[in-house]
């Protein structure tokens, strides 16, 4: 039986259980787990102690403990921890202890939850598998000869494998939805600020979101709406209301149109496309109209992301030279020898073209050619969306072409690794929220996540839909 954010607040409340016995069998039972998986990369149990005997404190005294009470928890290892690890996935960082938390995890602890570890993850967040990180791959729970996704990979399979309640993870192009999609779990992107960056190591400043991936939509929406909200050290984050999400999950979407983007059905002609199919036919007997759209810019949207995205991780990463807080080169004899052996020795293989790649497109007489253009680009795919939504109340489309492949299927093929994020690439081009949500498995029993996209802060429309469809797919 997996654990949901109810049943534990239900079970601390009753007094079935003590926040400190939960947290003292999630560690066990996670430290347990993870050699099938390698979803973690560090536990914390003195931290995990010391929040859960403040939650039962609370509870003693009769106070409200917070909507994550008690609740395990992990965070992905791009996300700043104060006093435990975060290695961004990255040999550069591997002894790095950061001085401060992020705002996401301050929230979090705010709210009652106890964070049992940090998550592997693809180096700074780039990758589409999860192959990339410097300690090794992590593997699929549902088949661990298969990768869970990238970049959020660990979050994910921690979620799946039920050693983490929740999880937070970091979507740059999809980087939440696609391992959520690869591991039959719910994961989040909300919309661009909605969730503030403080704390979150950048891999592409305007792309960056946090979010959140937990087992049902209902603990996901709790989940985002303790995380949301402006922060004053994030001039990004948006002041907007953030809504009590769970409160609208009451199963009418009756009347929603939904829009089917032509772009991303038409060749898609798999298992993946066939059950995307019937989660839309699901959605019109709960009474949605469907109708068909057209998105005209996507065909540009795996350029334009790989041109904006390397160009701002180019930039990003030019701080970890060695002078402060990375791993350092021994084997320089003068500046330029250390910056250069420091950088060649700790970075992988898919930052170093990253790295280029982004180099050179915002090289002298390159840049107009290319980051100038591909932002044209994005502006047009974000008129896309702004008109669909004249049409739509939201937009249904596949998370990717096809579920989990195999470890070391694509690393060789940094191309076809890259096509893999090309129904997700849009959506964090254009800002929007879009979440997937599980809608079956192929005959292998290889779960496939369907996506659902809204306009900018409307997370409520997203989750209502989504959630309507979670209960009809469990009845």
């Amino acid at each position: 039986m997996f654990l949901t954010v109810d049943s534990v607040r239900e079970a601390l409340l009753s007094r079935q259980s003590s926040a400190s016995e939960l947290a003292t069998e999630a560690l066990r039972f996670a430290e347990a787990e993870n050699p099938r998986t390698n979803a973690y990369l560090h536990f914390s149990p003195e931290r995990a102690l010391a929040a859960a005997k403040r939650v039962d404190e609370q509870i003693a005294r009769g106070e409200d403990p917070g909507p994550l009470a008690g609740v395990p928890l992990a965070v992905k290892d791009v996300i700043l921890t104060k006093g435990l690890k975060t290695t961004c996935g990255s040999r550069l960082l591997a002894d790095y202890v950061p001085p401060y938390d992020a705002t996401a995890v301050v929230r979090l602890e705010w709210a009652g939850g106890v964070l049992i570890g940090k998550t592997n993850c693809d180096e700074f967040a780039m990758g589409s598998s999860n192959e990339n990180s410097a300690f090794g791959p992590v593997r699929n729970p549902v088949d661990p000869s298969r990768v869970p996704g990238g970049t959020s990979g660990g979050s994910a399979a921690a979620v799946a494998q039920g050693t983490a309640v929740v999880a937070l993870g970091s979507d740059t192009g999809g980087s939440i939805r696609q391992p959520a999609s690869f591991c039959g779990v719910v994961g989040v992107c909300p919309t661009y600020g909605r969730v503030s960056r403080y704390g979150l190591t950048a891999h592409a400043s305007s792309l960056d979101h946090i979010g959140p991936l937990a087992r049902t939509v209902k603990d996901a929406a709790t989940l985002l709406a303790v995380i949301a909200g402006r922060d004053a050290c994030d001039s990004t984050s948006a002041d907007a209301p953030v809504p009590d999400y769970p409160v609208h999950l009451d199963g009418n979407v009756k009347g929603l149109k939904l829009g089917l983007p032509r772009e991303y059905l038409k060749d898609l002609t798999s298992e993946t496309g066939d059950l995307i199919a019937s989660g839309v036919e699901v959605l019109q007997r709960l009474g949605c109209e469907v109708r068909e759209i057209s998105l005209p810019a996507t065909d540009y949207a795996i350029a334009c992301y790989y041109i904006i995205s390397t160009a701002e991780a180019s930039s990003n990463l030019a701080r970890f030279d060695g002078v402060r807080y990375t791993f350092r080169s021994g084997s320089s004899d003068t500046l330029s020898e250390m910056y250069r052996n420091t950088r060649g020795e700790g970075f992988g293989a898919e930052c170093k073209r990253r790295i280029m790649l982004g180099t050179y497109v915002l090289s002298h007489g390159y840049y107009d050619a290319y980051y100038v253009k591909a932002q044209k680009v994005r502006s047009l795919i974000a008129r896309d969306f702004a008109n669909a939504f004249q049409e739509v109340d939201a937009i249904v489309a596949p998370v990717s072409p096809f579920p989990a492949f195999k470890l070391g299927e694509k690393v060789d093929d940094p191309i076809a690794m890259y096509l893999s994020d090309i129904y997700t690439i849009t959506g964090s081009l254009a800002g929007i929220p879009c979440m997937s949500v599980p809608c079956g498995s192929t005959a292998g029993g290889l779960p496939v996540g369907m996506q659902i996209l809204t306009r900018h802060f409307d997370e409520t429309t997203m989750f209502r839909l989504a959630d309507a469809f979670e209960k009809a797919q469990r009845s």
